[in-house]
């Protein structure tokens, strides 16, 4: 074994030394495969990467080419026709087998996983808690759909649930008028309402402004002609027809919960979806508060 070797190996040993003395310093536990895989993985290649320098390093001193030279040349500079070095050939299979048994039977598809773990424990502890809420009433929905507001909700639409002066929906007011506009202008898709979509432009100009003005005044009053057009959807009295389209003149659990699984395209911006995010329990106490907020109880 030549010096350059001896080199080499003396560095990665110095680095491996380095890397236990830090991992005690850090108390990461080896005990986890997780850990274990890690640093068995930097040893490999503290030593790989030394020993595989140090033998080409030392090569280029001491070896010279053969084989026959290509045809081709750039300024003089030709390539001999030599084999892919074995080396490489067999650390490119091997590192393919490696994946096949990583992805089939390796860490983390059938070892511990902590986010396998904390999905667990979510979905248990959900369970307990939709089983502890499961007949809650409406003063305790309240305050948890108050919690949930302030902390998912209120970055967007202010704690009050007044849309934060225009930056997102106004949550105290069922509907503005710029909003029934917006949509009468580009349609609705988001919803999975039993009657559909709403197609865009069916109401242009004063009829357009006129329902617009109607729907945000609580469908008061006497109402336009153009009405008629929402009202073979929404019903005559704007509350969606049972649930067959959105609810117009209030906010109800059904228009809530297809809000919070679809998202909303409003003209201010998009909303997400929050499908998953809350449990069954969850989503009735948010829309239970969120009425509140418009209703002023």
């Amino acid at each position: 074994m030549n010096g350059m070797i001896i080199k080499a190996l003396a560095m990665a040993g110095v680095l491996i030394i380095g890397t236990f003395v830090v991992v005690k310093q850090m108390n990461i536990d080896l005990s986890d495969p997780v850990n274990m895989i890690t640093f068995i993985g930097a040893i490999a290649i503290a030593v790989l990467s030394f020993g595989v320098a140090a033998k080409y390093m030392q090569q280029m001193k001491s070896d010279t080419a053969t084989g026959e030279l290509a045809e081709d040349n750039w300024d003089g500079i030709g390539e001999y026709k030599n084999d892919l070095p074995s080396g490489w050939a067999w650390s490119y299979v091997g590192t393919l087998i490696w994946a096949i048994w990583y992805f089939l039977m390796g860490y983390p598809l059938n070892a511990y996983s902590q986010i396998g773990e904390w999905n667990k424990e979510t979905k248990e502890y959900n369970k307990k808690f939709e089983a502890a809420h499961k007949n809650a009433n409406k003063d305790t929905l309240k305050q948890m759909g108050e919690s949930i507001f302030l902390v998912q909700c209120a970055p967007c639409h202010g704690n009050s649930g007044d849309g934060l002066d225009g930056k997102a929906h106004d949550l105290t007011h069922r509907i503005s008028k710029g909003q029934v506009l917006h949509v009468i202008k580009n349609g609705s898709h988001y919803f999975k309402y039993p009657l559909g979509a709403m197609p865009a432009g069916l109401a242009q100009g004063k009829d357009a402004e006129a329902v617009a003005e109607y729907v945000a005044n609580g469908l008061k009053g006497k109402a336009p002609a153009a009405w008629a057009t929402c009202a073979g959807c929404h019903g005559q009295d704007g509350k969606g027809n049972g649930g067959q389209a959105p609810n117009l003149a209030e906010f109800d659990d059904t228009l809530i919960q297809q809000v919070l699984t679809h998202g909303k395209q409003g003209s201010i911006g998009r909303m997400p979806s929050f499908v998953n995010r809350f449990t069954p329990v969850q989503d009735k106490a948010l829309a239970e508060y969120i009425k509140t907020l418009s209703s002023g109880k």
